[in-house]
């Protein structure tokens, strides 16, 4: 299992899947993450994604 890392040391600009507490539950976002200066954005559309992520962990590309 890969590891998670604290929010805190999400690096910028790469790929990252993010980990997010709502409810008392903990979610995984199925979309990778970029942390940019404005915010966090969907590393795919580029449009920003309004979370308070706990967690961060590298984004695995799968191919078919």
């Amino acid at each position: 299992m890969r590891d998670w890392h604290p929010i805190s040391t999400a690096p910028p600009e790469r790929n990252l899947q993010l980990s997010v507490h709502e409810n008392d539950e903990v979610h995984t976002l199925v979309f990778p993450c970029r942390r940019t200066e404005s915010g966090w954005v969907n590393a795919t559309t580029g449009k920003p994604v309004f979370v308070d992520p706990t967690h961060w962990r590298e984004w695995l590309e799968f191919e078919p």
